[in-house]
């Protein structure tokens, strides 16, 4: 009975003596949750303004990329304007070159014309119908005001190429000459530009043109006769090229 009175007091003790040291305790595990609750507060905030921070970051970077772009393309534009700028100008010089060539053009083409007309007449009289009316309808090209000057000129230049091919073909055709006793119907051997030869049916008559005389002219049938009859049938395509002797004057030396 007395152990138990003594532990009894002893433990009354205790329980009075550790009052003020639980409400220390408390006061303090309340502070200290306090403060915990403050430091995850803070924590939740610095979380918080960590990722504003992230995502303004982000932002920042993109908008920088996307003022680059803009820098990049808006310097790109700068150089298509520029470049438009000097191609404007250019095509101004070019066009005032153009108005120039054309007027200088004018007297080249009326001149180129003009010969033209000139080749036709004093060439071989072959083809002369077409070739005539070529040379007319290039004095009609000069004076046409829907025509631009290239087109004129590119139309004149298309004749002398004409003209310059004719010449380097074998042709026949069928023509009418002027004979002692009227007119004569055969074939007309045009060689380039070198000789222009008439053959009738039977073969009874070979003539060639003669420029100087302006006008047809026996040709030796025993010499040429042969080497005409193969030369027209090459012409057509009846049989295969190869060497024949054609009647050619002989070049006139220059006093």
């Amino acid at each position: 009975m007395k152990r138990l009175a003594i532990l009894g007091s002893a433990a009354t003790a205790l329980a009075v003596m550790s009052a003020p040291a639980e409400a220390q305790f408390r006061s303090a595990l309340d502070e200290s949750q306090a403060t915990a609750r403050s430091t995850a507060a803070s924590q939740q905030r610095i979380d918080e303004l960590d990722d504003q921070t992230a995502s303004l970051l982000n932002d920042y970077r993109a908008n920088l990329k996307q003022l680059e772009a803009a820098r990049r393309y808006n310097a790109s534009l700068r150089r298509n304007i520029e470049a438009q700028e000097r191609k404007i100008t250019q095509l101004q010089e070019d066009i005032e070159n153009v108005e120039g060539l054309q007027r200088a053009m004018q007297p080249l083409m009326e001149d180129m014309v003009g010969r033209f007309s000139e080749i036709v007449e004093a060439d071989l009289p072959f083809e002369i119908e077409d070739r005539a009316e070529r040379a007319a309808r290039l004095q009609n090209v000069l004076s046409d005001p829907d025509m631009s000057a290239a087109q004129r000129y590119r139309l004149i230049v298309e004749g002398y190429q004409i003209e310059l091919e004719k010449g380097r073909t074998v042709n026949v055709n069928e023509c009418t000459i002027a004979g002692e006793g009227g007119e004569v119907t055969g074939e007309c051997l045009q060689i380039g530009r070198v000789a222009l030869v008439f053959k009738n049916g039977d073969d009874s008559v070979l003539r060639i043109w003669d420029t100087d005389q302006n006008g047809w002219t026996d040709l030796n049938r025993g010499t040429y006769l042969q080497d005409i009859k193969y030369a027209i049938r090459m012409a057509k395509e009846q049989t295969a090229p190869d060497i024949f002797f054609a009647p050619v004057k002989p070049p006139v030396q220059a006093q």
